[in-house]
């Protein structure tokens, strides 16, 4: 009967593992919750805290090119006035640094964290007012995709090709393709320029259609074409060669293949 009591009485070893459990849940809901909060508020636009933070990134890595107080060198341009989003693209698709001069910026892995960017980017906002980073809300693919195709045939696809696939440019140059390129980075390269492509303001494409410009990639982006082999969506030049290499070759075995029979 003893016996019985004590094992009845025993704590089961599932029962600790589910206390555990439960526990590491919640101290993991509690620090994530905290850990959000305060990288909100490093981030936050109109801290001091942040822009001091940006201020001693901004000296370490950039202020060679770009002079201490960004106000340019032989080497880099001022960025007095390019605003929080030129830095939050060139610096957020790993354009800047740069890793050696050249026609223009090699898109590269990204050196800072996003926490960093932003502090960056807010301090450079806080030299001179220029364009800043856009709205979630105008970034997101929720605008009209047929009004943003139209758009992007009008004013992009001379470059970037009407599928966003990117082509040649002079000296050197060349106009990125589009595809995994995130809505931020879209936006803010539309409104500052960078490299050789114009800058688009809200009296040239407001910011509706530039959200419907967004929108469109991103379609194009999640739907394959419907045509079967997008040969890297350069259009006729690379369909005419599939069949001048692919078809003529055909033809030619086919002609060998009926001499050789006949004989």
């Amino acid at each position: 009967m003893t016996s019985s009591k004590r094992r009845t009485g025993r704590r089961s070893p599932l029962a600790t593992v589910a206390l555990l459990a439960l526990g590491l849940v919640f101290t993991g809901g509690a620090y994530a919750a905290f850990s959000t909060g305060t990288a909100q508020a490093e981030v936050d636009a109109t801290s001091q805290q942040t822009i001091e933070e940006g201020k001693k990134l901004f000296q370490a890595n950039c202020a060679t090119c770009h002079g201490l107080d960004g106000e340019g060198a032989e080497a880099g341009p001022s960025l007095i006035g390019v605003g929080a989003a030129a830095v939050d693209f060139q610096v957020g698709t790993g354009r800047m640094p740069m890793q050696m001069q050249g026609p223009q910026a090699e898109q590269k892995p990204v050196q800072f964290t996003d926490e960093q960017t932003k502090q960056l980017a807010y301090y450079v906002a806080s030299l001179g007012p220029g364009p800043d980073i856009p709205a979630d809300h105008l970034v997101n693919g929720g605008g009209d995709a047929a009004n943003g195709a139209e758009l992007f045939r009008i004013n992009c696809a001379m470059c970037h090709n009407v599928a966003g696939a990117g082509g040649a440019l002079t000296e050197g140059k060349y106009a990125p393709a589009l595809n995994d390129v995130s809505g931020v980075h879209i936006y803010e390269a539309m409104v500052t320029g960078p490299q050789n492509m114009p800058v688009f303001n809200d009296l040239n494409i407001t910011p509706e259609d530039k959200r419907d410009i967004i929108t469109y990639l991103q379609y194009i982006q999640d739907n394959r074409s419907p045509g079967g082999f997008e040969l890297g969506s350069l259009g006729p030049v690379s369909e005419g060669l599939f069949i001048w290499i692919f078809g003529l070759g055909a033809i030619v075995a086919i002609t060998v293949w009926i001499t050789a029979k006949s004989n």
